[in-house]
């Protein structure tokens, strides 16, 4: 690889909302149209990732190539040749080299991943909601108690599958494979990448030069900006980020929904009773919510400045949102799949030579295949 590697994902099972956009979707495509050319761009689906808890499986393969679309409707340069898309199962190489990687990883380790024992709470909240809806099934149709009893067998005991006790093992070999120097990770994320910097610079001191490690954390942060994983909030619940597995949906602007189902969302969000519109996540995090998101869409937030009501606020940002959903989802209709197939088959064919390389090379260091 003659160009330095950036690599970044989006799980393939998302009902992409405004959150995602403006936090993950549009940085993306930012950095990728804005660094390719002086660095190879992979933008990859990292579809194995996607069900390491409960999804609807008959869903994702559509659902990879929709976000791939929304990349594409977001902006993104298919034409460019240093940007790479490609789906990560398509690449056989990333659970051949995770399953090599797990064997050299302690399970002491991946015990104390921060993530990891979030889901596991997540996981007791669901288990907790799940038994009290299946307490009563009166008036319930078959369909929805067997999708409750579904919902038990997955999540009995708050019992986690081990490829979620196990994703940044392979989140790691998506890494290494490329010998990515630049990955943009949130802060929840920044412990997954530091342990790919350890067990490469571990693999790297018992076998010899087999990867190359990744920049830390800080310099991750200096190169892609302060802005980076930027987290849109719930419209309800400011407190929290804006996620689909809010019951209600009456936080999360969903990119499918329609300008005017948005609209009332934004009328009715959260603010407070200080009177007065100011950027305090600390003492008015509905607000500042609703600031950046204005801002963030292209609006004006310094006219709101002395503004001591929040009305004519909700409204802008109401406003913006609309026309923004009007914007994308005909940018979205517009896509065309056979364009998407084609970029994707062309980027698979030559990811899975680089990633071969580097698979062969530890292959050979450990054993598995003859050195020459």
């Amino acid at each position: 690889m003659s160009k330095a590697v950036i690599l970044t994902g989006l799980r393939a099972n998302n009902d992409l909302h405004l959150g995602n956009y403006l936090g993950a979707l549009l940085p993306m495509v930012d950095m990728a149209n804005k660094h390719a050319g002086e660095y190879q761009i992979n933008l990859f689906v990292p579809d194995l990732h996607s069900f390491t808890t409960p999804i609807d499986h008959s869903q994702l393969y559509n659902q990879t190539l929709q976000n791939i679309k929304a990349f594409v409707a977001t902006g993104l340069a298919l034409d460019n040749p240093d940007i790479h898309i490609y789906r990560q199962s398509f690449i056989p190489a990333h659970s051949e080299l995770t399953w090599i990687l797990d064997c050299f990883t302690y399970f002491g380790k991946m015990a104390r991943m921060t993530q990891f024992k979030d889901k596991i709470r997540q996981l007791r909240n669901s288990l907790a909601h799940a038994i009290e809806g299946y307490g009563d099934i009166g008036g319930k149709s078959t369909q929805e108690v067997e999708e409750s009893d579904a919902l038990l067998d997955e999540i009995r005991g708050a019992n986690a599958s081990i490829g979620l006790f196990n994703y940044p093992v392979l989140m790691a070999a998506d890494i290494l494979l490329y010998g990515a120097s630049y990955v943009p990770v949130g802060d929840d994320q920044t412990q997954h990448l530091e342990f790919t910097r350890d067990i490469a610079e571990r693999l790297n001191k018992q076998f010899g030069d087999l990867f190359e490690v990744p920049k830390p954390a800080a310099e991750q942060h200096k190169f892609f900006g302060k802005d980076q994983g930027l987290r849109i909030r719930d419209l309800q619940d400011p407190t929290k980020k804006m996620s689909k597995s809010d019951e209600t949906g009456n936080g999360v602007i969903f990119l499918s929904d329609t300008p005017e189902v948005a609209r009332k969302k934004i009328m009715s969000a959260t603010t407070d009773s200080l009177g007065k519109v100011a950027y305090d996540y600390d003492k008015q995090p509905g607000v500042s919510n609703l600031l950046d998101i204005l801002k963030l869409l292209g609006g004006n937030i310094d006219e709101f400045s002395s503004q001591t009501q929040y009305g004519p606020l909700k409204e802008a940002v109401a406003n913006k949102v609309a026309d923004f959903l009007t914007d994308f989802q005909q940018k979205l209709k517009a896509v065309d799949e056979d364009t998407i197939i084609k970029k994707l088959e062309a980027s698979e064919k030559a990811m899975n030579e680089q990633a071969n390389q580097t698979l062969h090379k530890v292959q050979q260091a450990v054993g598995l295949r003859p050195k020459t």
